[in-house]
């Protein structure tokens, strides 16, 4: 009998490995065709030759400096953003988690928002002003979960509270500010895989990396925590620190994502739930798959983006707000067990 039960284990897990691995094979084709299609429409033999340098013409041209660091800046950030809503939902328990219901993206908007308005910053001051922003939501939700008791639902509640309040306060200066600010301002809310550069494609995917080996290592403890807290404590984990010390960690790969590529709502709350869906609640299997399915929806969204308008200026954070709205009110209506 538990020769039978070890064999149907491993048969499991083999078939979650093949999954994975076609997940990750079918974002490298997804990859590919990104790469091929756009406003300047490039031929399979031409974008091989441009990939290793066989050519120098305006095909290299902009598969080096425009086509391929996009993919890589959607492969990154959809990467951290799944990565940093699963670590949330897991941690806080709670299905709605991720970036953007716990004020991150809104706390960076209104970093970003007020370097450009008040301080006329350039845009690498933004970025800095961004991550500031969402650090400073990260570590007022940490002060008021940790030292305050909050609950993991109440957590939840003061980060929506902390949503409307930074938004607000962004609004307000959008208001007081002139034609050519607010302009800066709202075009830096939109999400934009496009506007990084490989310095910062670099540095997000380290820390995206850091994420994923962190989900690796702490697997059992997350598949304990999901059984519920009393068991475990039970098997000897210590919740408060696991929940506070993960948070901290996920949402500064989010607060780096948004500082480098602006607000890219419902990511992190799609990846997560789909990962959930189609390989099961084993963080042993669910960190890679939810990261992989990440990626694929940032840069299938931005592939999208632009198409839509032919000029490769859609904003890709309103194509994956229209994504996840649907799922976020479905999430919402939906009974708990």
């Amino acid at each position: 009998m538990t020769q039978g039960i070890a064999e149907n284990f491993w048969r499991k897990a083999k078939k979650k490995q093949k999954l994975f691995l076609s997940l990750l094979s079918a974002t490298a084709v997804l990859a590919v065709v990104a790469v091929s299609f756009g406003t300047y429409p490039i031929k399979l033999v031409h974008m091989i030759q441009s990939l290793f340098r066989l050519v120098d013409d305006t095909s290299s041209l902009v598969v080096w400096n425009i086509r391929l660091p996009r993919i890589a800046a959607s492969l990154s950030c959809g990467s951290g953003l799944a990565l940093a809503g699963l670590f949330i939902q897991t941690l806080l328990r709670n299905p709605l988690g991720s970036p953007s219901t716990l004020g991150i993206s809104q706390g960076a908007a209104f970093g970003a928002s007020c370097v450009i308005i008040v301080f006329h910053a350039s845009p690498i001051w933004t970025a800095v002003a961004a991550f500031a922003g969402a650090l400073g939501a990260t570590m007022l939700i940490v002060v008021l979960g940790r030292f305050r008791g909050l609950t993991p639902e109440a957590v939840i509640l003061a980060g929506v509270a902390l949503s409307s309040l930074f938004g607000a306060a962004t609004v307000l200066l959008q208001v007081l500010s002139d034609e050519t600010r607010l302009a800066m301002a709202v075009a830096w809310s939109f999400g934009d895989v496009g506007r990084s550069n490989w310095v910062q494609i670099s540095w997000l995917s380290v820390a995206v990396i850091g994420l994923w080996i962190l989900g690796f290592v702490w697997r059992w403890h997350l598949n304990a925590l999901d059984m519920g807290e009393e068991p475990a404590k039970t098997l000897g984990i210590s919740v408060e620190a696991l929940r506070w010390q993960g948070l901290i960690v996920a949402a500064l790969v989010a607060a780096l994502a948004t500082a480098f590529h602006g607000v890219i709502a419902f990511v992190g709350l799609i990846a997560p739930h789909a990962a959930r869906r189609i390989i099961g609640a084993d963080h042993r299997f669910l960190v890679p798959v939810a990261a992989v399915l990440g990626a694929a929806l940032l840069l299938l969204a931005d592939t999208c983006s632009r198409l839509v308008l032919g000029t490769g200026s859609f904003p890709v954070g309103v194509v994956t707000s229209f994504l996840g709205a649907p799922l976020f009110l479905y999430l919402l209506l939906k009974k708990r067990p």
